[in-house]
């Protein structure tokens, strides 16, 4: 069932705009926000699903309002990016 919010497990996970299209990666979750890489490269993504990433100034803060769902395949965002 789709959710609003993200948790630990959600690291690693691609983030979408409302038409499916993928921004970015879930790098980290600290605290309950999501931190998004734009553009990850192959070591990042390879580190997020393991569990070993750390947002940095690459990264941005999702901010929980919006998000439109969290399923286990991706984050859904609301409007367009």
């Amino acid at each position: 069932m789709p959710r609003k919010h993200v948790t630990d497990d959600d690291q690693g996970k691609p983030v979408v705009d409302s038409s499916g299209e993928k921004i970015g990666m879930v790098t980290e979750v600290k605290s309950g926000t999501a931190y998004v890489n734009a553009d990850p490269g192959l070591t990042d993504t390879i580190r997020s699903k393991l569990g070993w990433g750390d947002a940095d100034q690459d990264d941005y803060a999702l901010e929980e309002n919006r998000i439109d769902s969290v399923t286990d395949d991706e984050i859904r965002l609301k409007g367009s990016f």
